[in-house]
């Protein structure tokens, strides 16, 4: 399948690289989503719009209080990064409202500095400060002098009896982690917002509507690419299997006898549409899925190694779970795919021929036997399609299990974090998101699993015509016609036989047809008549010896120009669907009305086309079917006729006309094709007693050669087949 993949698809390398940076970008968007899902819950939410631990502005005041409970340090980078606002400064009133009373230090960050460089010094002071103020901190048991506050006496205090009260005021944060810490100061840093004067409530709504809009965005991103991949996809799928078919359909045309023999034309037709089928949906669910999914499960990967949540190890488990799972429908479902492809040629198989041979199955009261012909390979079929089925169909319910069972792990696990603190409600939120993507995409790529198989094999089946070796092959270096021997045909010590077998069906076949000539052969069923025609045009090449036309050996010229010579008319007459005219062009597409008038006239056709309401353009059926058996013959040879080639050869193309017609038509190819070289395989002596030579065939050799009253004087065979089929008297009057 790869090297199929390799051969077809690299002519779409620019659209496979645009899908693979769509489906990128896709991926992006979408673990984008659960990250600022868990904004709006942490910030939006549980912060109010306050995104950090960092304060924006502060008073004055505040300030420093909160320099109580810092080191020097910590006082020297705030400084730093904190501007003074003036009282007069009036270009910030409107913003801060407080400026009416007191200066108020506002945000600004210095190279090198972070907001959370800030927040890990500014939040747990904020989170002190306000547990003093609003009461939560109980000052009571300092016994403080009155009209002196905590933070005057924290000011008086000595530095050791400072630093060791603070650790004492600190020991509760020592379990809180960063982010807990600064979720806990968005408290204070909000009251804080509040005195200055500032709308809390529109920066959590302003923060909201931000994250809110960002999210619809990325979500409209996701689904536009998703179209967009879904259309490149089908594209790239419609294209490579359109080639893919083309290639399988010119192959088969370059098939001789002998490939045919090797496959059923039922298989090649599953072959060239059901198992092509099977490519074209797995291609387009690879580029849709196949190279998506990874990329999701990595990403969401990757974003839960990188967050707080010590809960990994259930996707762990899960993951274990998955793969166990798959691997044991693989190996189970695996090698039924192939029986199932199997299974389909046969039932095709059988349908073709039951319904190709439909008059023979009613005229012998059959139709019971081939409908449990067909009942028997259809059961068979669907008995393995519901085996594959049924194995598969537990697959969904399956992850669906983990699915849920994940979900109620993370929900009871998570819980516990954030009871503890260790663990925001945003986060675990995003964690399940992650984790939902992850187990997601191990079930499309479950999916992928259940097509793979099956398009394996029907690749294999595909390989095996593109790759089947040709047996007949046109030289490296083909030769010319010898240009004053047209229509020369000479058999040399021909001998034949099929391939894989064991005896030879032609032997020392050795003659010469001249042109201008009809060289009659005839035999008893078996003996090898169509066999030795069919060597000709090479749909077979001969074992040993040589065939010659026009002076060159067939195995020396191209096909093309030696059946360019040739006009075959097959025992079995074969019309396509279209009109009468559309088959007489199919063998010279810019044939003129005089030529088409003329073939059919010699074909003793001509009242065909009268008669027909629609003339030449009267509608064929597909196989001709609304056509009789002598008009199909006759229609067959105008077509032959109307190629006008140096050389006609009739494989017992006489057989369905009456003995009327027979006579009509042979009168009319010895008058208008006396030019031209003959070859008549024929079952009846009427047909061929004017021949200018008979080869008589008897189990694969000549048994006589020569006009008809030199067989009739000295070849017991002939004699045989003559006084079979005729009385004396009536070869007397031929």
């Amino acid at each position: 399948m790869i090297k199929l993949f390799i051969k077809y698809l690299k002519v779409y390398w620019l659209s496979i690289l645009v899908v693979l940076g769509l489906l990128y970008y896709q991926t992006t968007a979408d673990l984008k989503l659960p990250e600022l899902m868990s904004k709006i819950v942490n910030t939006g939410i549980t912060r109010q719009g306050i995104e950090d631990g960092t304060i924006d502005v502060i008073r004055e005041e505040r300030l420093n209080h909160l320099f109580l409970f810092m080191s020097e340090d910590d006082k020297t980078i705030v400084l730093e990064n904190y501007k003074r606002i003036e009282v007069k400064d009036e270009m910030y009133l409107e913003d801060y409202p407080i400026l009416d009373t007191q200066a108020v230090y506002i945000l600004d960050l210095k190279e090198g500095i972070t907001r959370d460089d800030i927040s890990s010094i500014i939040a747990k002071p904020l989170l002190i400060t306000y547990g003093i103020d609003s009461g939560v901190v109980d000052t009571s048991k300092f016994q403080l002098p009155a009209g002196v506050s905590i933070y005057q006496a924290l000011q008086m205090m000595p530095e050791a009896q400072r630093a060791g009260l603070l650790t004492n005021m600190t020991s509760s944060f020592a379990e809180m982690s960063d982010s807990m810490i600064a979720q806990s100061a968005t408290v204070a840093i909000k009251n804080e917002y509040e005195l200055i004067g500032i709308d809390t409530s529109k920066i959590q709504m302003d923060y909201i509507y931000n994250i809110g809009i960002q999210m619809v965005l990325f979500a409209l991103m996701s689904a536009a690419i998703t179209i967009l991949v879904g259309l490149l996809s089908s594209r790239i799928a419609a294209g490579t299997t359109r080639t893919i078919r083309k290639d399988v359909f010119s192959k088969v045309e370059n098939f001789s006898s002998v490939e045919f023999d090797q496959f059923s034309t039922a298989s090649l037709i599953t072959r060239t549409g059901n198992d092509i089928t099977q490519l074209q949906m797995l291609i387009v669910m690879m580029f849709r899925t196949f190279f998506y999914s990874p990329i999701l499960a990595y990403g969401a990967v990757m974003n839960v190694l990188e967050s707080n949540a010590n809960m990994t190890w259930i996707i762990g488990l899960a993951l274990t779970v998955i793969m166990s799972m798959i691997g044991v429908m693989f190996v189970i479902v695996m090698p039924k795919f192939t029986a199932i492809q199997k299974m389909l040629d046969k039932v095709n198989l059988v349908a073709r021929e039951s319904l190709t041979g439909l008059m023979v199955v009613r005229a012998f009261k059959t139709e019971k036997h081939e409908e449990e012909r067909f009942d028997d390979a259809n059961k068979d079929l669907a008995k393995i399609n519901l085996f594959v089925s049924r194995a598969t169909s537990f697959l969904m319910p399956l992850m669906t299990f983990v699915f849920s069972g994940v979900t109620l792990m993370i929900v009871w696990y998570g819980s516990i974090q954030v009871d503890l603190g260790q663990l925001q409600i945003g986060d675990m939120m995003a964690f399940m998101q992650y984790s939902m993507q992850i187990i997601m995409s191990f079930m499309m790529i479950t999916m992928m699993f259940i097509l793979i198989p099956r398009a394996s094999v029907s690749s294999k089946r595909i390989l095996e015509v593109l790759e089947k070796p040709l047996t007949i092959l046109d030289p490296k270096e083909s030769v010319n016609f010898v240009s004053d021997e047209t229509g020369v045909i000479e058999f040399e010590n021909v001998n034949f036989k099929y391939p894989n077998a064991d005896d030879y069906v032609l032997r020392d076949i050795s003659f010469k047809a001249n042109k201008g000539e009809m060289t009659a052969i005839i035999g008893s069923t078996g003996s090898g008549k169509s066999t030795l025609i069919n060597l000709i045009p090479r749909f077979y090449d001969v074992t040993s010896g040589h065939i010659k036309v026009n002076g060159r050996d067939v195995r020396d010229v191209n096909q093309t120009e030696l059946r360019d010579r040739i006009g075959y008319i097959p025992q079995k007459a074969i019309l396509f669907s279209g009109t009468i005219e559309s088959n007489l062009r199919y063998a010279k597409e810019n044939a003129s009305q005089t030529e088409l008038d003329k073939a059919i006239e010699i074909a003793q056709a001509s009242n065909i086309v009268n008669e027909k309401p629609g003339h030449y353009q009267e509608p064929i059926s597909q196989g001709g079917t609304n056509v009789s058996g002598g008009q199909k013959q006759r229609l067959s040879i105008a077509r032959a006729l109307v190629k006008n080639p140096d050389i006609y050869i009739y494989d017992d193309s006489f057989s369905a006309l009456d003995y009327k017609t027979d006579a009509a038509l042979r009168n009319a190819l010895q008058k208008d094709l006396s030019d031209k070289t003959l070859i008549v395989v024929a079952q009846r002596i009427s047909t061929i007693m004017n021949a200018d030579q008979i080869i008589v065939l008897n189990e694969g050799q000549i048994v006589g050669k020569g006009t008809h009253d030199e067989l009739m004087d000295n070849c017991e065979v002939y004699r045989e087949i003559a006084f079979s089929q005729l009385s004396k008297e009536e070869l007397n009057h031929e």
